[in-house]
């Protein structure tokens, strides 16, 4: 049995406009794919960094998280640094996560024009977007009951 250490997971992806349900389904779907790509248990998440460009304020992108049901994470919401010239509309999440997986292990995820930011993480298989708007569903089912 490895050693539980502290990593982070890191993704970001875009909307096409400041609108709040683009921005939260953009983030559940970053979120999910996250999630899904490592395993992760919200149980082990020690906390999570949401960051929007200046150019989104429609909606906390943390309410995603919370509607897949991390009631209990601690979140938390602020703007990227505005680079001049950098991507615009962009969210970013960074979790730290409790695994034993070393850190050349995280699967990290870029979406839509994010992929730009870190094409060299960008080794996931492609999205089946109907699928993955299929488990978050189920996900948000849940917290329902």
């Amino acid at each position: 049995m490895g050693t539980m250490m502290c990593r982070g997971v890191r993704g970001a992806t875009t909307v096409e406009a400041n609108d709040r349900a683009q921005i939260l389904q953009a983030t559940r779907q970053l979120l999910a794919l996250m999630i899904r790509a490592n395993g992760i248990d919200r149980e082990d998440v020690g906390c999570a960094s949401f960051t929007v460009t200046k150019d989104l304020d429609a909606e906390f992108p943390a309410l995603a998280a919370r509607q897949l049901g991390w009631l209990d994470v601690p979140l938390l919401c602020s703007y990227e640094i505005s680079v001049p010239g950098s991507l615009g509309r962009c969210i970013r999440i960074l979790i730290h996560w409790n695994t034993e997986k070393s850190q050349s292990e995280v699967r990290h995820v870029y979406l839509k024009d994010a992929q730009r930011l870190r094409p060299d993480l960008c080794k996931l298989p492609p999205v089946d977007f109907d699928e993955l708007e299929g488990w978050i569903a189920e996900q948000m089912r849940q917290l329902e009951l």
